[in-house]
């Protein structure tokens, strides 16, 4: 009536280069069963991984293995890069900017060493999943292999 509640739909690029795979395929069961949210998986192929969507980032885990951005609208956007990656305690990750920075879409967040990641045993699937107080609506791209920035999905909350 007043527009108080109209949808919201925010475009999500892709963090990085890769191939995108369904959550279902993630091999932990957290990711897999959604537990941490909706969202898609990116088999990377380059080591930077960048704002995926505008707005303020919440948080860079201590290790930098993870990091989530909120938008305008009050979506949150995480994306963990490999799987056990907690494990390495930093080793492997450099950040980029800091908690709390304004970053536009593009904006390089972590850099990864991928081939580090491999050597030292873990999986280098990067969930991409998204939290919000409110129920969302996921529409998926059909492309499978991506490059930095390029459109992967809409969210609707």
């Amino acid at each position: 009536m007043f527009g108080f509640f109209k949808a919201k739909k925010e475009k999500i690029v892709a963090p990085v280069d890769g191939n995108i795979v369904e959550l279902s395929e993630v091999p932990d069961q957290v990711f897999a069963e959604k537990m941490a949210g909706d969202g898609v998986a990116i088999i990377p192929l380059s080591n930077t991984f960048v704002a995926p969507i505008a707005g303020v980032v919440s948080k860079i885990f201590s290790t930098n293995h993870a990091y989530s951005i909120i938008s305008k609208n009050g979506l949150e956007v995480l994306v963990h890069i490999g799987l056990d990656t907690v494990a390495l305690k930093g080793e492997g990750f450099k950040r980029l900017v800091e908690e709390g920075q304004s970053v536009s879409v593009g904006k390089p967040i972590i850099s990864a060493d991928l081939e580090y990641i491999k050597r030292e045993g873990k999986n280098i699937i990067t969930p991409i999943v998204f939290n919000c107080k409110k129920d969302i609506t996921i529409e998926k791209n059909s492309v499978k292999m991506v490059r930095e920035g390029e459109y992967i999905l809409t969210v609707t909350i």
